[in-house]
């Protein structure tokens, strides 16, 4: 049951009930490394504590499993993210402008959409635009000038951010992914590429990381 300390006690978990009244937004559970009835007790937790539900990361078979104990549970497969509804839908504020530079970065990139929208912003997505083309994101200009905020999501060398910080001014929230070759170590080129941005206005979240970016985005948009 939920204590006076603001977070209800699983004894392998510790629920933080309070997470929304600090944050605008009920904490997520991050699902590798929980075994199955860990996850469905922690669900079964957060339903009973009126609290909205976002699982980052989860597999179909998980969410299979899941979904037999939690009928309502919705599942987007190319985000891996599951999310239940507590209370009303929050009505959209400004443009968030999704963009990934190659098609092998769209899962990233739709976990930050999902993550956006599901707390409550407008969200356009823009895929496969990256610098080996620069003529493709030239191209939607317009439409990325109109974002609050802009997340990109790219691997390999990881220098869209860069480019797209240096034609807008909105802020930009850059998300190396693990795609590439060798070199690239596993998404390490494009985070190292990224932090050494010379453009102002650019922040950086973890390899992978879309949930992260959705995140920020969002508080940026509040």
């Amino acid at each position: 049951m939920p204590s006076k300390k603001g977070f209800c006690d699983l004894g392998f978990a510790k629920i933080d009930t309070d997470r929304f009244a600090r944050r605008g937004f009920s904490e997520a559970v991050y699902c590798p490394g929980k075994d199955r009835q860990h996850l469905k007790n922690i669900c079964r937790q957060f339903i009973l504590q009126k609290q909205d539900l976002l699982l980052t990361k989860l597999e179909k078979n998980i969410f299979t499993y899941l979904k037999k104990a939690i009928p309502r549970l919705k599942y987007f497969p190319k985000a891996k993210i599951a999310f239940l509804k507590a209370g009303p839908v929050i009505a959209p504020k400004g443009l968030v402008v999704v963009i990934s530079a190659g098609t092998s970065d769209i899962a990233v990139a739709e976990e930050a959409a999902v993550t956006s929208e599901l707390m409550g912003n407008s969200v356009t997505r823009l895929y496969d635009v990256g610098v080996a083309g620069v003529h493709r994101v030239m191209h939607h200009l317009d439409l990325i000038k109109k974002a609050k905020v802009i997340i990109v999501v790219a691997g390999m060398e990881g220098a869209l951010a860069s480019l797209v910080s240096g034609l807008v001014k909105s802020p930009i929230v850059a998300v190396p992914t693990s795609c590439g070759y060798g070199s690239s170590f596993q998404g390490l080129s494009a985070l190292l590429t990224m932090l050494n941005s010379c453009s102002p206005g650019i922040t950086v979240v973890n390899i992978d990381n879309g949930f992260g970016a959705g995140y920020f985005a969002s508080l940026i948009n509040k």
